[in-house]
Parts: C-alpha cells; sequence; structure tokens
C-alpha cells in the first residue's frame, strides 16, 4: 500500500525527505506509483542546468512545479504552475537554476533521438 501524501506538504518542501535515484543526467527520481506501459506518478528534481532529452508525451502528462523553475520551448514555469501536455506533444525540459516537480504521466513518454534545432 502506498502512504498518503498530501500535496499541501510536498508544496512545503516535504519532498526533501524523500529518497530519490538517478534518472537522467543531473536528474533524480523518488517513483510515487506505477511501471510499464500504465499510469505513472513521481517526484523529479533537478540540478542547476540540468535537461531531460527531447521527448513525446504518448498520453497525458501533468507537471506541477513545486520548487524553483523548469522550461521548455513554450516558456518558463515557476513554484506553483500546473502544466499539461496532451499525447502526441513533445519538447525539451530543461532547469537553469534547479527544480523539484510532481509529475503524472497517464502513460509513459518516448525519447526522440533528437530535437528540434
Amino acid at each position: 500500500m502506498i502512504d498518503p501524501l498530501l500535496l499541501g506538504d510536498l508544496i512545503d518542501g516535504g519532498w526533501k525527505k524523500l529518497d530519490f535515484q538517478p534518472f537522467h543526467p543531473g536528474v533524480t527520481i523518488h517513483p510515487l506509483y506505477g511501471s510499464g506501459d500504465g499510469p505513472a506518478a513521481a517526484i523529479l528534481r533537478y540540478e542547476e542546468n540540468a535537461r531531460v532529452p527531447y521527448h513525446e508525451h504518448t498520453g497525458f502528462e501533468h507537471v506541477l512545479i513545486l520548487d524553483g523553475s523548469q522550461s521548455d520551448e513554450r516558456g518558463r514555469y515557476d513554484k506553483g504552475s500546473l502544466t499539461i501536455n496532451p499525447p502526441g506533444t513533445s519538447h525539451d525540459v530543461w532547469s537553469d537554476e534547479g527544480c523539484v516537480a510532481l509529475l503524472i504521466w497517464e502513460r509513459p513518454v518516448r525519447i526522440i533521438a533528437s530535437g528540434p534545432l
């Protein structure tokens, strides 16, 4: 059984108590639930100047910034920002200052070998 997490606790820094493991260079992850091809959720922690490779969304992705800021080709998202990426969209994601984000995936993303120029 998964212990309940309160959103308010996460926003107030409760994510600092979680255990993180490597995900991508400069990015660590604390899985909340899910694996494989189905729904999943996790907390991602980006170091300063970290980046996640260009990827396509195969299902909806919800991203809530808990600390710092995250950017993509459409703009910058500060603490408290919620973005929803629909299926079929793609982008690069990076954080100049570092950030922590709650991500909820309907389906896994597909990493694309090379992004737009």
